[in-house]
Formats: C-alpha cells, structure tokens, sequence
C-alpha cells in the first residue's frame, strides 16, 4: 500500500500555478516507513478517515499539470516588529492612539468604557507592545502613555455618574456567574457536556452556545472551574455535539441584519474578543500580510473575487455572489444532487482544460453551452475556481487563524473562534463562503443516494479552501502536516455543519454597539446642547423639539409602526408580553389584497430603527416589549431588505 505521507509529497512537490501556494521543500525529507503505518491501531483509522483527503489532494495535484497558465505568487511579508500590533489597533478602532485626536481623551474612553476585562487587557497588550516598539525606534509618535490610557478607563468605571461601563461589565460578569440561570447553567464548564452522538444517530440536543457572555469571559470561567475536563482535539473528530443556540427575546441577529455603520463596529469588537479570547487561551493569533501583487484584472479562473463581482455587478447590479460560482452551482444541482460520489469524483483533466478555455472566452458573451458541461467537470470546475482565487475564500489575514482553531480545547470553543472569523471576513469573501457551505449542505442532504455524508464532503472540500493556500507555512516532519490536514478537514466538517450559528452575531457584541451608540448619543447631545445655548435659542422650545416623537404621539404601553410600501401605511400596536414581530407582520399582511399578500409576505420584514442602533432586521420570534424596553427610543419600520 502506498503510504499517505508519500502521496501527500508527490502531490504537493510543485511550484505553485494558478493559485497553488508553494509548500515548503522540507516535506520532501520521506521516510519510508513513517511511524503512523500501523494497521490495527486507531491511527489507521483515522487514515481510512482521511483517505477521501488524500485521493483529493491528488486530483488536485493532476488537474494542476493540465494547467499552464502561470501567476504570480502571493508573498506573506514578514511584518516589523510593532508593525502588527499597530494594524491590529487601527481595525480594532483605535486609530485616535495614533492620529491627530490621541490627545482627546473623551474619544478614547468613550469606547474602551464599552469593553469587558479581557478584551481591555488585549487591547492594553497591544498598546503596550506598540508603545515599547516605538520607543525602541526613537520615533517622534504622538501616542499617549498606555499607564495614562488605561488609568483614566480606571477612573471612569469608579466615577462614571451613569455607571455605563462599570454597569455593563458587572452585569456580563454577573450573569456568568450565576444571576441568569437560564443561560449560566448551561454554560461548558459549569456542568459535563452531554457525550456527543455519531453523525448518523438521531440528534440531541447535547448544549446551548451562550452568545450573552463575551467568550473570553466564559474561557476565563471555565479555565477556573474544570482545568481536569479540558482535553486536546487529536485528528479529525467524526463525532459532533448538535449545539443549538438560545432563544432570545429581543431577538436573534445575523449577519446582514445590521445596518453598515453598526456592523463596523461589531467587527471591531470582535476582531478585540477574538484577540481577548485567544490570549485567555494561550493560543497565539497570527494576522497574516499580503504584499499586494499584480493580478488578472478580467476573466474567470485565478481572478481576484472583488474583480469577479465587479465585472457581474456591470452585468447585474447588486449581485453578492459571482455569476460564475452561482451557475456552476446550479449546473451540478441540475445534474440531480442524488449522484453518487458528487464532488468526489474529479472530471477529465483534459475536459476541464478545454472548458475552462472555452469559459474564458464565452461566459460574458452568454454564447458557452451549458448542456455540454457533464456534472462531474462542473464540481471539479467549481473547486478549481475556489483553488485559483488569487487570495484564499478564507482570506489571507485570517486564514492561519482559520487553520489555528482546531487547537482550541473545545469543540464549543472552536465554534466561538469561527463565529468571529467567519464576522471578521470581508463582505465578498463571506457571501461567497455561505453560499458555498449552503450548497455542500444541500449535496449532504442527499447522502443515502450520493454515498456523501458529512464527513466524505468536509475531506474533498478542505484541500480546496485550505491546502493550496498554505502561505508559505513551513512544516518539518510529516507528521506535523498531516496533523493539519487533519485539522483542517475538522474545521471543514465545522464550517459545513454549523454554519446557521457561525452567520449568528453574538448578543455580547450587539449589546456592546448599543452602548457604544448610546455613550456617542449622549456626547451628540451635550455638543448639540451648548450649541443651541450659544446661538440663544429659546430653551424652552429645544427641549420640546428634543423629546421623542413616540412619546408625544403614543401612550405608553403602545408603538406605532410605519409601512410606507404597504396599503396600511402606519399603525399604532399595543405591546403585549407575547407579540412578536411576526405578529406585527401579520397585522400590515392582513390588509393587502390576497395577491398582493402573498408576494410581500416573505418579503417584508420588521426593523429597528434609531435609538441604540443604527438599524436592524427583526426575525419573527422578537418580542415586542421586551425589545421595546432595551431600546425605547426606536422607530419600528416595515420595509423589504435592500439588495
């Protein structure tokens, strides 16, 4: 039998082409009978586990000789020393450290008094390490102190007179440390998870992800209370807890849901509590920094994916997903998702050359004949488009980190790390990832026919999105590569299965852009106040201007809601402890006429709009009241959700 580790360095000894990243040659050391050749034991499992892997790697390797077209390589630089931190607090929206507002110390504490303990401990870290660099390198850099920065966020959380910050975190803190039961008691660490059930058994409810509490706070508990329990992720895991996430009664949000302002500010936060999360974890988190390189700036195959959408927004404005991947997924899909060993199984090599030629020159003209394509080529076309994306689906920055998760000690963990990654991606990356995970999803569904499962999905696809991508990373032994292939088909296997819950913004967050958003409200209102003194305006007549409309045109107890696209353009609704949003809906639906009914419903949707938060799409299990209670001062909006 041809052993794994020397398949894996026949496919891999290449120089990269079209969007293959170089291995480094120190793999190529084999020895001929590797320590993990051993037939009875578990490791040989987990080799017929990965074999599906292996058989990928080399038709990838295969297709890769039918492929002459050359492109550049994409080179990670080797940052300065500092030169991260810094990058790391500028996104982190900490730019005012370093420009000309650092000496307003107003600015600065109005978002580190939004943070929890360890997401400020990170960012005080980084500002630490910044601040030694730039003394080293005797640079004239007008950044504050890091003792002066982090003592005034002291004398806020003592002095603050509405207790925003302080008040805030205790609050977090309290709830995990008991005074919510209902989602404290269910938190890992605080009782023994439930052992998770086999792929193909029945699912079971086995644990909830706690999205209230900030994940580096709930790391910090658990590290605290069950050290003995933690155990290391060893190889590809096939058995998978169902988590589910908690109901909330002002709202579940996803990604999408949120108004662009707001969602800059979520990726802020989440790239400190990832930070946050991983320093509590001892896991080092490497952001990785592309040298920007001369690229294809039209056609298809080993095209940047923004030039991809921007050619197909010409064509159809508003598009998220590439025309390309779109119809090669439905062309599979087509074919009928019942085909055994779909996505496995590679197409032609030579086929595939011919009709990627025939792609190029075609696919915009409308003229290439779609009948002609077999439905094995489309899968192989399609993951061949994925590999030569110039920058990886996962994205550059952020693949290592990809890769990294599977070190996290727990699998609830590793869904914590993902769920901030998959935030932190960009715009293009992450449409085009989902509709990916939704369609993998769609091949699983089908697994009694296609002979596809879970498993067999997660280990054709990961070479494709994480080994020829793997940024110049260098690997010693055999060993150590395969524990990363391992890995990476374990994040795979994450990605594919939890992906309703990675695309769910966490509560923690979203709390903390309400206060962020009421603490810059509240400065708005001081500024605007002194303005309006020193014009001379009438005091009298500001603070009436000032008072909410709700207040003025509704009694208490009741919201009006406005609809300027239905035939009820606006109606007032008595909140009730059990109306939800969909009951709201349903109320505006009931007016329309029975066609016009059943074109908007689905359509539609209910936002929150203004108060805390810039604007946000409600799902239909939002209570009314209990929303209303968080954020009083918001208008409620009925509109469809822009393109």
């Amino acid at each position: 039998m041809v052993t794994i580790v020397t398949k894996l360095v026949y496919c891999f000894h290449l120089s990269r082409r079209s969007g293959q990243y170089t291995m480094n040659q120190e793999i190529t050391k084999v020895k001929e009978k590797p320590p993990f050749d051993r037939s009875s034991s578990q490791d040989s499992v987990d080799e017929l586990r990965m074999d599906d892997y292996w058989t990928e790697v080399d038709n990838i390797k295969k297709s890769s000789e039918n492929r002459q077209e050359d492109q550049e390589v994409v080179v990670v630089k080797e940052p300065d020393e500092g030169e991260l931190e810094e990058e790391w607090l500028k996104e982190a929206g900490f730019s005012i450290l370093f420009g000309e507002s650092a000496e307003d110390p107003q600015e600065r504490m109005t978002f580190l008094s939004t943070l929890t303990r360890t997401q400020a401990a990170a960012v005080q870290k980084r500002v630490e390490m910044v601040y030694q660099t730039l003394r080293k390198k005797n640079k004239q850099h007008q950044i504050p102190d890091v003792r002066n920065i982090f003592a005034q966020r002291r004398e806020s959380k003592e002095k603050a007179p509405d207790g925003t910050e302080s008040q805030s975190v205790r609050t977090n803190e309290n709830k995990y440390q008991g005074k919510d039961d209902q989602a404290c008691s269910l938190v890992a660490g605080e009782k023994e998870l439930i052992p998770p059930e086999p792929e193909e058994a029945p699912a079971s409810e086995t644990d909830i992800i706690t999205l209230e509490v900030s994940f580096a706070e709930q790391a910090v508990n658990q590290k605290e209370s069950s050290k003995d329990r933690t155990q290391k992720n060893k190889g590809y895991d096939t058995l998978l807890p169902n988590f589910r996430l908690p109901k909330e009664k002002t709202g579940t949000t996803k990604i999408g849901d949120l108004a662009p302002e707001d969602m800059k500010k979520v990726c802020a936060f989440a790239l400190i509590e990832l930070t946050a999360f991983c320093d509590t974890l001892g896991v080092e988190l490497k952001k990785q920094k592309a040298v920007k390189i001369k690229t294809k700036d039209s056609g298809l195959f080993c095209v940047p994916l923004t030039v991809l959408l921007e050619q197909d927004q010409r064509k159809v404005p508003g598009t998220r997903i590439p025309l390309i991947f779109q119809k090669l997924i439905s062309r599979i899909e087509e074919g009928g998702l019942e085909t055994e060993g779909l996505l496995r199984i590679p197409g032609a090599a030579f086929r595939i050359k011919s009709l990627c030629q025939e792609l190029e020159a075609k696919f915009y003209e409308g003229t290439f004949n779609w009948e002609s394509v077999k439905q094995h080529d489309a899968a192989s076309l399609l993951k061949l488009l994925i590999r030569e994306l110039p920058q990886p689906l996962l994205s550059v920055e952020y693949l290592t980190a990809f890769q990294a998760v599977h070190n996290l000690p727990t699998k609830e963990q590793q869904l914590q790390a993902l769920n901030l990654l998959v935030i932190l991606l960009p715009d293009a990356n992450r449409d085009t990832l989902k509709a990916l995970l939704e369609f993998l999803q769609r091949v699983i569904d089908n697994k009694e026919k296609n002979k596809m499962t879970l498993m067999n999905v997660a280990m054709v696809m990961a070479p494709n999105l994480f080994m020829c991508h793997t940024l110049g990373l260098k690997f010693s032994e055999q060993q150590e590569f395969v524990t990363m292939a391992a890995g990476t088909a374990n994040i795979m296997n994450l990605l594919i299965k939890y992906q309703d819950t990675l695309w769910t913004i966490p509560k923690f967050l979203v709390n903390q852009v309400r206060r962020l958003n009421t603490a810059y409200l509240k400065k708005d209102k001081r500024v605007k106040k002194k303005l309006l003194k020193k014009m001379a305006h009438d005091r009298e007549k500001y603070e009436k201007q000032d008072k909410s409309t709700n207040d003025a045109d509704v009694p208490q107890g009741v919201i009006r809601v406005q609809a300027p696209h239905l035939s009820k353009v606006s109606m007032a609704i008595q909140l009730t402890e059990k109306l939800k949003a969909s009951d709201v809906l349903a109320r505006f639906l009931s007016q329309e006429s029975g066609i016009a009914q059943t074109l908007k419903k689905g359509e539609v949707f209910l936002y929150e709009v203004g108060g805390n938060i810039g604007e946000r799409c409600l799902d239909d299990d939002t209570y009314m009241k209990d929303l209303h209670q968080l954020n009083p001062n918001a208008e409620w909006v009925i509109k469809s959700k822009p393109s």
